[in-house]
């Protein structure tokens, strides 16, 4: 077995960065590699947080790390810095009731109620090992600091998304004000606090944001933190299996309650009025809220007048698309936090040919590094060029952006974005999402996957039959023929980003 050294670290760091350059980031540096034996690497990580995204969102390339430079089949395993804490102070922690964040969609913080008698707590621990963690029957970890961690993947709470990770400008100055001043003061500062705006403009980093500002002040905190999908989805379980006791004990009793995509809730009657009452129950305990969307309360269709009103209660602040200077500052940070210096010129180039939003500023800096360490290569123009070449040396007309779609599709047939995103059927709604869907695949980069994410969460296969039935409808319906082609001259027509 090979022996654990600084070079096996560094060498398996440098495998990281060439291989995987997209996951590292310059925290990394934190991880301390505790122990290699019996075919485990046990690595040190300074949090929770750090812990949970590493073992769910990496934990992959870090074993493909250690086997290419042990030559031995070795496994990763994440651990926090208290998880060696002997089965004494175990106990001990639990009965603190220290806690994180909750989230069926990622890791979550709570603190732990006790135990009642039904739930059963099974150490899945090496029995030469410390527990390291428990399982109980709800499908939570409970790890030696008394945290509770459930193991759902659809949220993990990134380390990347902080306060001092976020990027203001005038199109999010409002809503990142209002979070900071939320995360200082839960429950008086601004309730509920709804933030709105288009996809990819950090409306998921300030909810983290306030999430991780909150648990790093008051570990005690309990914070449920879901999608809206999530929430409708345990609803719906809860009622079929007669747990109604236990879904309404987990959201009305929380610190905290931040919920994601809110719009969701259209045209869901039962869920609205579940979640009126759970707002109710909150917002008189002085409990704070956090809601996201992507439209105003008054503008999500189909939405009870008392959730809206009670929507607006707070601060509803708007995040728009980012300016020139805002969109280099986000290049800037994406670069400086995977530990990376990118020259002046690349930066400003990759901001003026990129408008929409930061997720896609995001994706352009990940491509240039991935081209830079797979080919060896330094960071300049001619590499940044040959990057995002399918993206800027082809005619405009052939790759537009996905929010101009959205905004083209959007004007023309006179509907919403949290309609496209919604579940409604009608004609009016489907056509117009099923010819974003199709437009999207034949003007950008994106897979079908990540078109169909855009809009609601849809499937593969969904974006494949809305590209088949635009096509096969086009070819036989002059008419609507012309209006496809109407939509792709007003994406040509769609204002580029002008040079500073």
């Amino acid at each position: 077995m090979p022996r654990l050294d600084d070079k096996l670290w560094r060498d398996m760091m440098a495998h990281l960065r060439r291989k995987h350059a997209s996951i590292c980031r310059q925290w990394f540096d934190e991880l301390e590699p505790i122990a290699l034996e019996g075919g485990l690497l046990r690595v040190r990580t300074t949090n929770s947080i750090q812990q949970n995204y590493l073992q769910k969102r990496c934990l992959e390339p870090f074993n493909d790390a250690a086997q290419a430079v042990t030559g031995a089949l070795i496994a990763v395993r994440f651990e926090h810095h208290q998880t060696a804490a002997g089965p004494a102070d175990h106990h001990k922690a639990e009965s603190n009731g220290a806690a994180t964040v909750e989230t069926p969609a990622a890791a979550v913080a709570e603190t732990k109620p006790a135990v009642p008698p039904q739930t059963l707590e099974i150490d899945v621990s090496d029995p030469m090992e410390p527990p390291a963690f428990s399982v109980t029957s709800d499908n939570q970890r409970i790890d030696n600091n008394g945290q509770a961690i459930e193991l759902s993947d659809d949220f993990v709470l990134s380390p990347d998304y902080t306060f001092s990770n976020f990027i203001t400008g005038p199109n999010n100055q409002l809503a990142y004000a209002a979070s900071v001043a939320v995360a200082n003061q839960p429950g008086t500062a601004y309730n509920p606090l709804f933030i709105h705006g288009g996809v990819g403009l950090g409306k998921t980093h300030l909810l983290q944001g306030i999430c991780q500002a909150i648990l790093t002040q008051r570990p005690e905190t309990r914070i449920v933190y879901v999608s809206c999908e999530a929430f409708m989805t345990q609803f719906i379980e809860s009622v079929q299996r007669g747990q109604m006791l236990q879904f309404r004990h987990r959201y009305r009793y929380a610190d905290m309650l931040v919920i994601d995509d809110i719009h969701f809730l259209s045209s869901r009657e039962r869920s609205q009025e579940e979640f009126f009452h759970t707002f109710n129950e909150l917002y008189q305990a002085n409990k704070q809220i956090v809601l996201s969307s992507d439209a105003a309360p008054s503008e999500i269709p189909h939405l009870e007048e008392r959730l809206m009103s009670r929507f607006q209660w707070g601060l509803v602040a708007n995040v728009t698309k980012p300016h020139f200077e805002t969109r280099v500052a986000i290049l800037r940070a994406k670069a400086k936090l995977r530990g990376v210096d990118v020259p002046d010129e690349v930066i400003a180039y990759m901001a003026q040919r990129i408008d929409s939003n930061a997720r896609e500023l995001e994706g352009a800096i990940t491509n240039v590094l991935a081209h830079a360490a797979l080919g060896g290569r330094p960071i300049d123009l001619e590499l940044a060029a040959e990057a995002l070449g399918d993206q800027i040396n082809q005619p405009r007309s052939n790759h537009a952006t996905l929010q101009q779609i959205i905004d083209v599709v959007t004007g023309y047939y006179s509907v919403k974005l949290s309609d496209l995103q919604s579940r409604r059927r009608h004609k009016s709604v489907t056509e117009p999402r099923q010819i974003c869907m199709f437009l999207a695949r034949r003007h950008t980069r994106y897979s079908l996957e990540e078109i169909g994410g855009h809009f609601g969460g849809r499937d593969h296969t969904t974006v494949m039959h809305s590209i088949k039935t635009i096509e096969e409808r086009s070819q036989v319906n002059d008419g609507f023929a012309r209006e496809i082609t109407a939509l792709e001259e007003r994406l040509d027509q769609a204002p580029a980003t002008p040079r500073p």
